[in-house]
């Protein structure tokens, strides 16, 4: 058993003080590896809204980037905003004082919730959210739109989770802070997102996990179809698909007195990313 002690003491993944700022990546190629992707608007993204979607997702080394982003150039178009391609994501992460919607996740539920306020730094965007797997296994997403980062639940915040949430879930506090940098890649001749999450980081009552050297790809499509781009590069490539929540990690990671059993395959894939970045 992998417990959460040993995986902070034996690698980089965990530091003792909050930090601020999400972690910048270490390839240093990234920047021009973006601008040789023709770029995408927000408005242009909006056109593939996906509230209701197939999720697929990859874990990969952030080093495989240099080879990846230019290969997908002739299938994807990259999100820009105010001249970045590069953006910050903030979530707050909500569940009940005994971790009950984590605990559904982690002992197997197929339909599962998270709630969650998610900030577009650098957009200037919020949200407020529950994000639902149903019995399809399809995500579908409900959320309103607020001013900023939501750290108390409003009359609007609580009627949403009345409308979809069991009443023995609503009653939901703030437990986990998540930063990350995220890639939007567009589909030109479907409509898919591709994402690509590197800088993960969380916080929680004043200590910080960081996993460095990791990439959470994520595909997501109204169906799912095995002719996404992206999909065809990882199977050629002999990559399985994989079952991946920031959340859970973040939980299993910082939070004392939760079990994280089954997320231990999972924490042993990011501490082998940690240790080939720190070789690297």
């Amino acid at each position: 058993m992998l417990a959460t002690a040993q995986l902070q003491s034996n690698t980089p993944q965990a530091t003792v003080a909050p930090s601020p700022n999400v972690r910048e990546p270490a390839s240093t190629k990234l920047g021009w590896l973006l601008a040789e992707l023709e770029p995408t608007t927000l408005a242009g993204l909006d056109a593939v809204s996906l509230l209701n979607r197939f999720d697929t997702k990859f874990l990969l080394p952030e080093s495989e980037l240099g080879e990846i982003l230019p290969a997908l150039a002739q299938d994807y178009l990259v999100l820009e905003v105010g001249g970045r391609r590069l953006h910050h994501y903030r979530t707050l992460y909500f569940d009940t004082a005994g971790f009950d919607l984590y605990r559904r996740h982690h002992a197997g539920r197929i339909v599962r919730r998270k709630v969650r306020s998610r900030a577009y730094v650098d957009t200037g965007l919020s949200f407020f959210e529950v994000k639902a797997k149903d019995e399809q296994g399809r995500t579908v997403k409900h959320r309103l739109a607020t001013d900023t980062l939501m750290t108390e639940l409003n009359p609007e915040a609580r009627a949403l989770l009345k409308t979809y949430l069991p009443a023995d879930e609503r009653r939901v506090e703030p437990k986990l802070r998540n930063d990350f940098l995220r890639i939007t890649l567009v589909g030109k001749a479907c409509a898919e997102r591709l994402t690509l999450d590197v800088g993960i980081q969380f916080d929680c009552d004043g200590r910080t996990a960081i996993l460095p050297g990791a990439v959470i790809a994520e595909v997501k499509q109204s169906g799912a179809d095995d002719g996404s781009p992206f999909v065809r590069m990882m199977r050629k490539a002999q990559r399985e698909s994989t079952s991946v929540s920031k959340y859970c990690v973040g939980v299993a990671l910082l939070v004392q007195g939760v079990e994280h059993d089954a997320f231990e395959e999972k924490l042993r894939a990011f501490e082998r990313l940690a240790r080939g970045a720190s070789a690297g």
